[in-house]
């Protein structure tokens, strides 16, 4: 088993990169990397397999990540009476907040991407039919589909931070960065 001390030396720079690509300043990113380490210390008995130290420590990153934008969220107070559950009807405010954005990352895919995905998303064309207009197989278009919805995917999870409801559906997000936003860079 490694120590604490070893174990800085080999990950915290690396670690650093991580959390500033996710967090909006490098104060913020020294103060998660030393609660990390914190977690590390405090934590390394339950690590059972020395091989997984690196995906082990990624994924406390990560909790220690969700945990600070968790903790800027401002909470208000709840009213005297709440709604019968079945009159509640979730808002898409998020989903409509993303929206402008994720057609622009839509924009920015690699054109074979690109036109997969408007053709199917936006204009309505079956795969088997996309699979015909392009020349391709029907394995092909659906790939193309598939991987062009985990590139914006992968690009939204990147840049933001997401709730969901039971039923899968985005109730809210937080901005890792400013892709997200009309605000620019």
């Amino acid at each position: 088993m490694q120590t604490l001390e070893s174990i800085w030396e080999q990950t915290s720079s690396k670690l650093r990169t991580f959390i500033l690509h996710r967090v909006e300043d490098e104060a913020a990113a020294e103060d998660l990397l030393q609660e990390v380490f914190l977690r590390v210390h405090q934590n390394m008995s339950t690590l059972k397999d020395s091989e997984k130290l690196e995906s082990w420590l990624y994924q406390i990153t990560r909790n220690v990540i969700i945990d600070h934008y968790r903790s800027r969220r401002v909470h208000s107070e709840l009213p005297e009476t709440l709604a019968d559950p079945q009159e509640l009807i979730v808002e898409d405010d998020a989903v409509a907040d993303l929206s402008g954005s994720m057609f622009e990352m839509v924009n920015e895919l690699p054109s074979p991407y690109r036109e997969a995905l408007l053709m199917t998303e936006y204009e309505g064309l079956s795969q088997q039919d996309l699979a015909l207009k392009m020349g391709i197989s029907l394995s092909g278009a659906k790939s193309r589909v598939q991987r062009a919805r985990q590139k914006i995917k992968d690009s939204l999870l990147t840049c933001c931070h997401f709730e969901f409801d039971r039923y899968g559906r985005v109730v809210d997000y937080w901005e890792a960065c400013c892709c997200c936003s009309s605000q620019s860079c």
